[in-house]
């Protein structure tokens, strides 16, 4: 039988590069990292972000943009079996976007929100995540979301410059806002998806980066029998 792993946006952009041997465990032993402490702040400043931003225009959120609207946040995304040369085995993408801009000209664009200062090293990093999103939404699996063409992917990043009080007494956190266009590459994305099914087809998972702590410490256990 074909092998088809599910395969996480999120998971190829942060898990992959964190550790390629954590990364096939998950895929296909199913054995997860412990759960990390995780601040529920963070999970606050994101779904205000997304609350704040949905149903606003291009205009008030990034000029650069062409006239559109922001809909459809959070939403579920599965792509259908993706098969690539050489390969025996298939994925297929599934995992929740932050948002979707609706362009007036009937295309799309992927929203990434981050609170964070903008770099021009976030774009590389994110690419995979965004790339991710816009092939599920273009070639979507039976019955899930379809929108197309996808025409834009980017990083809308909120930098925290300001505090203020208002005048209902609370005190406000202000932010520049900035956005960070990602180049469009599928040909590029789909190789990406080739050298990871490369590793997942082989019998046993390959070496741990060397500063994985969760293979640091597993090891260690091994090693002092505990």
């Amino acid at each position: 039988m074909t092998k088809s792993w599910k395969l996480s946006p999120s998971e190829l952009t942060f898990l992959w590069d964190d550790c390629p041997r954590c990364f096939y465990l998950k895929v296909v032993n199913k054995f997860n990292r412990p759960w990390g402490a995780f601040p529920k702040i963070f999970n606050t400043i994101d779904k205000l972000m997304k609350d704040y931003f949905e149903g606003k225009t291009t205009s008030d959120i990034a000029p650069q943009l062409p006239e559109g609207e922001v809909r459809f946040g959070e939403k579920w995304v599965t792509s259908s079996p993706i098969s690539l040369p050489g390969h025996d085995a298939t994925c297929y993408i599934r995992g929740k976007f932050d948002t979707v801009v609706a362009f007036s000209d009937g295309s799309y664009g992927i929203v990434d929100f981050k609170t964070t200062q903008p770099r021009a090293e976030h774009v590389n990093f994110y690419s995979r995540q965004l790339h991710a999103y816009a092939y599920a939404l273009e070639n979507p699996a039976p019955k899930s979301l379809s929108l197309a063409p996808i025409t834009r992917l980017g990083l809308l990043c909120v930098e925290p410059v300001l505090m203020d009080k208002t005048p209902l007494n609370q005190i406000a956190y202000m932010g520049d806002v900035t956005w960070l266009e990602c180049p469009i590459d599928e040909a590029g994305f789909l190789g990406f998806l080739g050298n990871v099914l490369t590793v997942l087809e082989q019998p046993h998972p390959p070496h741990s980066n060397p500063k994985c702590g969760y293979c640091r410490y597993r090891q260690a256990a091994r090693e002092t029998g505990y």
